[in-house]
């Protein structure tokens, strides 16, 4: 049997940053990093490029970056490896990429899910373990940090390419695990067109299917008795607005990989009171398994998940209908046609709308309200 644990995001900033820079990661995650240790490999996802310095890319939200010293903290935590297909990754484009892979390399962690083109960007990381091979698949949705035949970045959900590469991981391993980067922020659900996309992530070949990116954890479902996890929320991930709050709570997944797969939960508070990683209390532990039933439920419900989707929709309709109507009236809207107004979508108005149009989460709720 073998038991890997996969983790959220992590991005040492605001308080977490000074945690690593002062050297006093250890007492911050000393209980989360026993259960870590226990399992025979693990993972993280580094939502934010290595970089000391370097030039911010252009986009819509906040350019994250972190110091070498971040590697002191997933060593200390028990991680052998790094996901890097999230849309922070290119925050400080190729440089930001390059330098993140070079100290990995040189640190002996692996990564998956990252590269200096996209080739390079959709490799497959296969790992030797208990005389079984896992091969590891990481993506993410569309925002600003995916890589191109010219450009480094993150591996993009793309149907055909994750098919054949799942495929072909099939054949030279024993498990394949696919992770995930996307989904809605600060939602607890799936919403339809990714539990479309997980499930036939499983029929191409997939043994397990882990997301994470909403900043908030999600339920589970088992489909073709494979696992499919909608939602790790943050591993460490400091916001000094948030205290608690959804953003405070999360789970490493256990997945137990033999003749049948079976997955545990590891759930922990991070970052509230304190800059660290906490395993529950009895009495968290009782309110977060009432929730996760109450997750899976709905999960295994299509009609009920869609409608609680439609009304997550329908709570962000001014602001992703906002972004398409910069002229608040048909006659500015006619004159802007037809004789030509200066444009409204400059510089970061234009990155706003190019990732709502971009990325497949924000275009679901575009979609939904439209129609």
């Amino acid at each position: 049997m073998l038991e890997i644990i996969i983790a959220g995001d992590l991005c040492p900033r605001d308080r977490c940053a000074k945690v690593i820079e002062d050297g006093t990661v250890e007492s911050c995650i000393r209980g989360i990093s026993d259960v870590i240790r226990q399992s025979d490999y693990s993972l993280v996802n580094l939502e934010c490029p290595i970089i000391e310095d370097g030039t911010p890319i252009k986009k819509q939200g906040p350019n994250l970056k972190t110091s070498s010293k971040v590697i002191d903290l997933i060593k200390c935590c028990g991680f052998k490896g790094v996901t890097l297909a999230n849309n922070h990754f290119y925050d400080y484009g190729d440089e930001g990429v390059i330098n993140t892979i070079r100290t990995c390399k040189e640190c002996g962690i692996d990564y998956v899910g990252g590269g200096e083109n996209l080739q390079e960007a959709r490799g497959v990381l296969y790992k030797k373990i208990k005389e079984k091979t896992v091969a590891f698949v990481n993506v993410c949705e569309y925002e600003f940090s995916i890589a191109t035949e010219k450009n480094a970045g993150s591996n993009p959900i793309d149907i055909i390419k994750n098919y054949y590469d799942i495929k072909k991981a099939k054949e030279r391993a024993d498990f394949v695990v696919v992770i995930v980067h996307g989904g809605h922020e600060h939602y607890n659900l799936p919403s339809p067109r990714m539990q479309d996309t997980y499930r036939f992530f499983i029929e191409a070949g997939a043994d397990a299917v882990v997301n994470h990116h909403q900043h908030c954890y999600s339920g589970y479902e088992f489909y073709k008795e494979k696992p499919i996890v909608y939602g790790l929320g943050n591993f460490y991930f400091d916001h000094p607005n948030k205290r608690n709050d959804k953003w405070n709570e999360g789970y490493m997944l256990n997945l137990k990989m033999g003749k049948s797969i079976d997955i545990s939960l590891t759930p922990y508070i991070q970052c509230n009171i304190k800059p660290s990683v906490e395993l529950m209390t009895e009495a968290q532990l009782n309110s977060f398994n009432e929730r996760i039933k109450t997750l899976n439920a709905t999960i295994q419900n299509r009609g009920l998940m869609e409608t609680e989707f439609n009304e997550f929709c329908k709570s962000k309709k001014r602001l992703y209908m906002s972004v398409l109507e910069p002229y608040p009236s048909i006659y500015l809207k006619y004159i802007y046609r037809k004789i030509g107004l200066p444009s409204l979508l400059k510089g970061k108005s234009f990155s706003f709308v190019k990732n709502f149009i971009m990325c497949e989460s924000h275009l679901d709720v575009i979609k939904n309200l439209l129609k």
